[in-house]
């Protein structure tokens, strides 16, 4: 068998169906992607071709599932309906026809099976779901990726505290992890792992809590690791369309399809849990969003490799660099100021302003402050 790129527990059916939507999207570099998932050219135009062949029971190293005449029974057809309720109960009759008709079968109109599956009780209750609003998203993925923690829980060990991240572009879920907590070092862990495996995004949202945010508009330690990747680093406004709603939807349908209900005895199956779904989710479970097709069908991985070494900041000539000290401080003409503990052992540079005694503070290539010597003051924070 193939080296396949390791990522936790990760099945080889899940990694083949991935394979094939990043590689049969317009563009796609097939050589690239097979470097990037550790399989020789040879296997990944096998996959190809299986999959242009057969669809996803061609990638199946179990026999093929054998197709459906098109003037099958309504018996056939209901008997299809309670098999793919029996494995995703909580989708409706448009994800259900659709799933099917991925799988090969050949599927009536959707009136059809939506009063099929209502006369078998097949369907599920309704959700209350996130007010209507004028949908936003970016053009490609990895421009935005959106990040938090769902509301954490108890399980047998202990408490989850779920982290997830979801391409704007595609709705990708690109992390379903189960945390034991939710510090800064627990979080630059999973996202390493990410990284590694997807590349990095040009931007990234979070909310105002901890360990991303902080009330009070400075800079957190994992913000300037975020920036120091090439990252620009945003706030999502607390239920704003355009920049949370695709997240809670997601975070709805996790706690609805995973957690309801749901007891977990340790770690293992936890996560095993989320992964699954995870799964199901970006490679399966079509999105209405997205006119029914799969997250991975939209999304790709970016072309931004990630690099644990990063060089230190350069700045332009005639830029005065200070470097600021343990305690978080930094001296500008013999004024000691406090630039704040992310920055501690951090060489930013100070660009004189217009006005007199006045410098901008920058990081890298991000603006972080604004000093005025006159009043021996200095203001760190994203509204400078």
């Amino acid at each position: 068998m193939e080296s396949l790129m390791p990522w936790d527990a990760r099945d080889t059916m899940s990694l083949r169906t991935e394979f094939v939507l990043f590689a049969s999207q317009d563009g796609a570099n097939i050589r690239s992607l097979c470097r990037h998932f550790g399989i020789s050219p040879a296997t990944g135009y096998k996959w190809l071709r299986r999959w242009g062949e057969e669809g996803a029971s061609g990638l199946q190293d179990r026999p093929r599932i054998p197709h459906h005449s098109p003037n099958r029974s309504s018996d056939d057809i209901t008997a299809l309906l309670r098999m793919a309720h029996g494995r995703h109960q909580r989708w409706g009759a448009r994800k259900i026809k659709r799933w099917l008709e991925d799988q090969g079968h050949h599927m009536p109109a959707f009136s059809t099976v939506h009063n099929l599956m209502a006369r078998h009780g097949l369907l599920p209750g309704t959700l209350p779901g996130i007010p209507a609003t004028g949908r936003f998203e970016h053009d490609a993925p990895n421009r935005l990726w959106q990040m938090d923690f769902k509301g954490h829980f108890s399980f047998g060990g202990g408490r989850c505290h779920p982290l997830t991240l979801l391409d704007d572009h595609s709705r990708f879920s690109l992390c379903l992890a189960h945390c034991t907590d939710e510090r800064r070092e627990t979080v630059q862990q999973q996202l390493v792992s990410v990284f590694e495996r997807y590349g990095l995004p040009d931007r990234m949202t979070m909310d105002n809590g901890s360990p991303w945010g902080d009330t009070t508009g400075t800079w957190t330690a994992l913000e300037l690791w975020l920036m120091r990747h090439g990252i620009r680093v945003g706030r999502s406004r607390p239920y704003h369309p355009q920049t949370q709603g695709k997240l809670e939807r997601f975070h709805r349908s996790l706690k609805t399809e995973v957690l309801q209900g749901k007891w977990f005895a340790n770690e293992g199956e936890l996560q095993r849990a989320f992964d699954h779904w995870r799964t199901v989710y970006n490679l399966e479970r079509p999105h209405e969003a997205l006119d029914m097709a799969v997250p991975g069908s939209r999304y790709k991985p970016s072309a931004r490799q990630y690099s644990g070494n990063t060089p230190p900041p350069e700045y332009d000539e005639g830029v005065m660099v200070r470097k600021v000290d343990i305690s978080g401080k930094l001296s500008v003409k013999g004024v000691s100021l406090s630039a704040g503990k992310a920055f501690r052992g951090e060489r930013v540079g100070l660009k004189e302003m217009q006005e007199d005694g006045r410098y901008e503070v920058w990081w890298y290539s991000t603006k972080v402050g604004v000093i005025d010597l006159k009043k021996k003051s200095i203001t760190m924070g994203k509204g400078c």
